[in-house]
């Protein structure tokens, strides 16, 4: 039976995994976590509104109705895209996977731009591990403001700076607004929790960079009516266990949160070297308009490892990749999805039209 691997349980690999749920094939869905993702609220486990079990549902229970699919826990460490097969760490333990058709949506991981080092003192946000780490530092802060006695040393633990004003920096920056406005605002008596400084920065002179304006000055007016201290067109320089250092100048903060870029998963430069492929900067794999991989139509690449066209990496173009029918209703169609390129048969379709795009506003 025609085998198809789906590594990646992210948005793309459920789309592809459900859009192939009735195919008369074998599915096998790898992941290096037991768990699906809604990374998009992953800012609300950060701040305390929700707990990391409702935004992480375990992928044998997401999938459990489809008959022709299982699932592999494991990391893919190796690709012989001449041999069709995975090779895949479990807990210490190799196997290798052989497969007819593969699809790759591993995702995009934090980017600190050649600064990794920042990564211990300014942890970001794209796992459940990130959130929890986070909740505890922002929690904590408040209470080690709660034991300060002396105002000037508590002001730095009430100082939480935030790199990055694209959609996850600017939830974080209102979400810990509203946290310390609003839900503590009664729960601490050396100190006014209102009294918290939140400061969003970003090289860029705007909020959310990648949005039509409108949308960029509403959420500007927004966060600044929360109390949201601005610093667009600053760089930072330099992150410490004590603050963050900036182009002409220093933040103190004991809680910084870095938001400000991402890159593609390491699986697309693997790639790129076994199946001698090309990656743009972020890692991306450039693919064909039917997000086949050049010279191995069996291969797909999807979601935010794809690089195709110039399509940003946001969030309508991932899922737009792998199943449009289940996609945002200002998603375009493409008249024929590449998931029906994966059902069984001994080559892929050859007359798979190419996919496209087209986003509301733009």
């Amino acid at each position: 039976m025609h085998r198809v691997i789906i590594v990646g349980c992210g948005f793309a690999g459920l789309f592809a995994a459900n859009a192939l749920r009735r195919a008369e094939i074998e599915v096998v869905v790898v992941d290096r976590t037991n768990h699906h993702l809604f990374q998009a609220l992953l800012y609300q486990v950060a701040t305390g509104v929700l707990s990391e079990g409702d935004i992480a549902p375990p992928i044998r229970d997401v999938l459990r109705h489809h008959r022709n699919t299982r699932v592999v826990l494991g990391e893919v460490v190796d690709i012989d895209p001449a041999g069709r097969t995975l090779t895949i760490d479990t807990l210490g333990q190799t196997t290798t996977l052989p497969y007819d058709s593969l699809i790759l949506a591993t995702g995009a991981t934090q980017s600190y731009f050649g600064h990794d080092e920042y990564a211990r003192d300014a942890p970001g946000l794209k796992t459940v591990d990130d959130a929890l780490e986070l909740r505890g530092r922002i929690f904590g802060a408040f209470e080690m403001a709660e034991l300060e006695a002396d105002d000037a040393a508590r002001q730095p633990w009430l100082t939480f700076a935030i790199v990055g004003a694209g959609p996850t920096g600017v939830e974080l920056a209102g979400q810990i607004a509203e946290l310390s406005r609003r839900a503590l605002r009664a729960n601490f008596r050396r100190f006014d929790p209102a009294s918290a400084r939140i400061v969003l920065l970003d090289a860029v002179d705007t909020v959310l960079p990648s949005y039509p304006s409108p949308l960029r000055r509403r959420a500007r007016r927004d966060l600044e009516g929360l109390g949201v201290e601005l610093r667009l067109g600053t760089r930072v320089v330099g992150v410490d266990a004590a603050g963050l250092d900036i182009e002409g100048g220093r933040i103190e903060a004991r809680t910084k949160i870095w938001a400000a870029g991402v890159q593609a998963s390491s699986l697309g430069r693997l790639l790129a070297d076994r199946a001698q492929a090309t990656v743009d900067r972020a890692g991306r794999v450039q693919v064909a308009p039917d997000c086949s991989l050049p010279g191995h139509p069996e291969v797909f690449v999807v979601g935010d490892l794809m690089a195709l066209d110039g399509l940003p990496g946001v969030a309508e173009v991932a899922p737009w990749s792998t199943f449009p029918t289940t996609a945002s209703p200002a998603v375009g169609r493409p008249r024929r999805p590449w998931p029906r390129c994966v059902r069984p048969r001994a080559r892929p379709r050859p007359d798979a039209s190419p996919a496209r795009l087209r986003l509301a506003g733009a």
